[in-house]
């Protein structure tokens, strides 16, 4: 295996397109400028919409023929945002605490030798538009704004999907989920085709894990709006929308 920094040249000069990006009129329609509130896992949240732009040099349709015939799709990316000089072979996910170390392998952290994402998401169209070629149409994704998308391969159900695989301590933390409430006033700033979303974000609980005053408000950037909330007995609540 590879060093990241050994090739980190040569990786970047194959970014295969972007994700969310907001070249031309082409903005996401559910993008996180920042790391905070993406969910953990692809999937997830199938409410999310989400864009690929492809860079100049591969907007050829004919490279994407035959791709509306899968369903889903594999990304490949980038964590562009952790890239670093050094790496810990020892880890502590958020949904164990953040107290529990275990080894990088082991986990999807950011934090990793060669910082490579991998992404199980749908394909809901390619659309061919005028000035940006092909554009891929997507919901489920976890990534954020401008993430470089270094290949994009079709899903094989009959291969990809293992219903007996074992997900270790993801088994027990795999249906976690906080109520939220949302005041109907500050219900009404949201756009209507935003509001299932942004639910299911917040559901989700963005908070770091070692992080549970219920005195602290905590922003999160989401669609380009500013949501404001805290947490108070295990409840979500709300208490903020900037535009």
């Amino acid at each position: 295996m590879r060093n990241r920094r050994e090739d980190a040249g040569k990786k970047r000069s194959k970014k295969r397109g972007r994700r969310n990006c907001n070249e031309g009129d082409r903005p996401n329609p559910h993008g996180f400028p920042g790391k905070f509130g993406i969910p953990r896992q692809s999937g997830l949240i199938e409410e999310l919409k989400s864009t690929i732009v492809f860079e100049p040099e591969f907007r050829d349709a004919n490279a994407l023929r035959g791709l509306e015939e899968y369903s889903h799709l594999w990304l490949i990316w980038e964590f562009s945002e952790a890239v670093r000089d050094t790496w810990s072979p020892m880890v502590r996910p958020p949904r164990l605490g953040g107290n529990k170390r275990v080894g990088v392998f082991a986990t999807r952290s950011p934090f990793r030798p060669n910082p490579i994402g991998l992404s199980s998401v749908k394909l809901e169209y390619v659309e061919q538009h005028p000035s940006l070629g092909p554009v891929l149409h997507l919901t489920g994704a976890d990534l954020m704004d401008g993430t470089p998308i270094l290949d994009i391969k079709p899903y094989l159900p009959h291969v990809d999907s293992h219903v007996e695989a074992l997900g270790s301590f993801t088994e027990k933390t795999k249906e976690y989920f906080i109520p939220v409430e949302i005041p109907d006033e500050l219900l009404e700033k949201v756009p209507a085709d935003h509001r299932a979303a942004l639910k299911k974000v917040l559901e989700q609980d963005p908070r770091p894990s070692y992080q549970n005053s219920e005195e602290r408000v905590y922003g999160l950037s989401f669609a380009g709006m500013e949501i404001k909330f805290q947490v108070k007995d295990e409840v979500l609540h709300v208490v903020g929308v900037e535009m």
